[in-house]
């Protein structure tokens, strides 16, 4: 299949690459999009573990063998999206980079490499157009249940994104908590002793407090939470034997599970963490992080529960294309 195709009802469907670099992962979604706006169809989904945002936030620099990892995972994408484009070698590509190299000196050298790889020009999108993106993958669809509006959360590994809104963003802003910033800054014991996660806590506090002053977070009346902190902690609360995205995916975790599996992540060593079922290699040094900033959120804005999605910037990128 090349860039368009008709479905058996004479619509449209668009098969789409997004590429989704964060400051911890990049990810690739290929999918058939109609143009009616029915669900899209997954293709190929795939993460990989690759830390660009390695020491950017004590530096300002993205570090050479970071950039050469995300590199390396991005080959194995391009490769992909050539298998699948079709005889025809086409197929509408976006590159859309995040936290890390939003605040990194040399983002150049990640542009140029990116531009080698895929032929197209990678995106440094602001955190504002981040937070849209987010909201557009999580709430396409249907954002599971709950009542609008909306506060969608990304908890990424640089930033947090806020939303607010139903069918249409109400406000927005992107903060520079994240899980592994504030494991650089803070969380280094193993565990983490309780002045260095009051610490993180103070920092996760004043973020909000920014994003009270901008986003109607206090409408909200349904908590959607997005990105692989989240999606870990409700695979924990499921009591999964291995991470399963169709069974995480709109699941619902009470407010009282957040604060549990939050306090118990970050009282646990790195083998401990290591040994959940349903924890990635790449994240278990630094879930504990990405938990405490869910569990702040849950308890500064009274929710009950968190809405638990597995459609986030990186399907908000892809329906950018059609």
């Amino acid at each position: 299949m090349c860039g368009t195709a008709l479905c058996a009802d004479g619509g449209v469907v668009v098969r789409v690459a997004a590429v989704d670099c964060g400051t911890n992962s990049v990810r690739l979604l290929i999918a058939d999009i109609a143009r009616d706006g029915s669900e899209p169809v997954d293709v190929e989904r795939r993460m990989e573990i690759v830390r660009l945002g390695q020491g950017v936030d004590r530096t300002g620099r993205l570090a050479p063998e970071a950039l050469e990892r995300t590199f390396t995972a991005m080959r194995g994408y391009a490769q992909l999206i050539a298998e699948h484009a079709g005889p025809s070698g086409r197929m509408p590509v976006r590159v859309v980079a995040t936290s890390a190299t939003r605040d990194a000196s040399n983002r150049a050298d990640f542009v140029a490499g990116v531009r080698e790889i895929f032929g197209v020009e990678p995106e440094v999108v602001t955190g504002e157009e981040e937070a849209r993106l987010s909201f557009t993958g999580a709430t396409n669809g249907g954002p599971g249940a709950g009542d609008a509006p909306y506060l969608v959360v990304d908890i990424g590994g640089g930033s947090t994104e806020f939303v607010v809104g139903t069918d249409a963003v109400e406000g927005a802003l992107s903060v520079d908590i994240g899980c592994v910033r504030l494991t650089e800054r803070h969380l280094k014991g193993d565990p983490p002793d309780q002045a260095t996660v009051e610490a993180a806590i103070a920092d996760i506090e004043a973020a909000m407090d920014r994003v009270e002053a901008v986003v109607p977070v206090r409408r909200a009346r349904t908590l959607v939470g997005l990105a692989g902190s989240v999606t870990t902690v409700a695979g924990i609360a499921l009591g999964l034997p291995d991470y399963d995205p169709a069974k995480i995916h709109h699941s619902r975790v009470p407010a009282h599970e957040v604060h549990e599996i939050s306090a118990r992540l970050l009282g646990m060593t790195h083998d401990e963490r290591a040994a959940i079922p349903v924890m990635h290699p790449g994240r278990v040094d630094v879930i504990g992080a990405g938990a405490l900033i869910l569990d702040r959120i849950v308890a500064r804005y009274g929710f009950d529960e968190v809405v638990v999605s597995e459609h986030d910037i990186l399907d908000g990128i892809a329906w950018s294309l059609v």
